[in-house]
């Protein structure tokens, strides 16, 4: 469905965005960091940006083959703000990757007949099977922070579901099943720059939706249900990985490094890999409203 498309990403800019964010918006350039708390004051270079895209490339078809020869099932969960940057993070990962084995999960609202459903249910009948890495485009967390945001559960139907996330993601890592769980987590700022430059490039307009423009409002209220969120749903055996992606490169190096640092797949080279900056990835204290 088209996203909005007469001006109503450039009225909040106007008319209602805070003053701070109007300005660093309106008064940077193309490669500015807008986010005044954010590590790095520039863009990591393009090319030592595809240098270590490109190292991570071939380690990331290393680990698809292992994962088809040995069976295993691996789940990625991604999660975060409107514009954060999980599309593109997906498709870093899957960019040179055998479509067939390594599949995108990214569901529609839910049907009348879905919402009548345990709420897990059409979310875990996507889960992988041998061989196969999955990547979830948003996932069963919504329940705990757009749903939550914008009135679509109640509040014992939220609490339902905190009750039950944890030791079914505990059951499903007992499977054997390998997840992980990323928050990429971007500045108020940032998001308004890369909604406003969706909104104004009619290839990209697609990707806004009325919600989006309906969240814009709504900052606080997402602050709030994230902190809640990750505050509830972190633990040893399932943690959240955050991602903060106002830099988006950046972010997509630090996922997937994160990945695969953690499974010991055949011929990895651990050089190649590098290490996550944790400047930018990190646990739920790293985590920046």
């Amino acid at each position: 469905m088209a996203g909005p498309t007469h001006g109503e990403i450039t009225s909040y800019l106007n008319d209602h965005a805070p003053d701070d964010v109007r300005e660093r918006v309106l008064d940077a350039d193309k490669d500015d960091i807008l986010n005044p708390s954010y590590p790095y004051g520039e863009r990591i270079g393009r090319k030592d940006y595809q240098k270590q895209m490109d190292a991570l490339q071939i380690e990331l078809v290393k680990l698809q083959a292992w994962t088809k020869a040995t069976g295993e099932r691996i789940a990625i969960l991604f999660e975060g703000r409107d514009a954060a940057g999980k599309g593109g993070t997906i498709k870093r990962f899957r960019e040179n990757l055998n479509p067939r084995g390594a599949r995108v999960v990214a569901l529609a609202k839910p049907s009348d007949a879905e919402r009548s459903q345990w709420y897990f249910q059409r979310y875990v009948e996507h889960l992988p099977s041998a061989g196969e890495i999955v990547f979830y485009d948003r996932s069963w967390y919504n329940r705990g922070v757009v749903e939550k945001v914008f009135g679509f559960c109640t509040d014992e139907e939220r609490e339902r579901f905190f009750r039950q996330v944890l030791p079914i993601e505990h059951g499903l890592v007992n499977d054997g099943i390998r997840m992980f769980k990323f928050w990429l987590n971007v500045g108020r700022a940032e998001q308004l720059r890369r909604f406003r430059d969706r909104e104004n490039d009619p290839l990209k307009q697609w990707k806004l939706s009325p919600i989006d423009v309906k969240g814009l409002h709504k900052w606080d209220d997402y602050t709030s249900a994230i902190q809640e969120t990750l505050t509830r749903s972190h633990s040893d055996s399932n943690p959240w990985t955050i991602v903060r992606s106002d830099d988006k490169k950046r972010a997509r190096i630090a996922a997937i490094q994160t990945v695969l640092s953690q499974l010991d797949y055949d011929g990895k080279d651990t050089d190649a890999i590098g290490a996550p900056d944790a400047n930018i990835c990190g646990g739920p204290d790293i985590w920046d409203a």
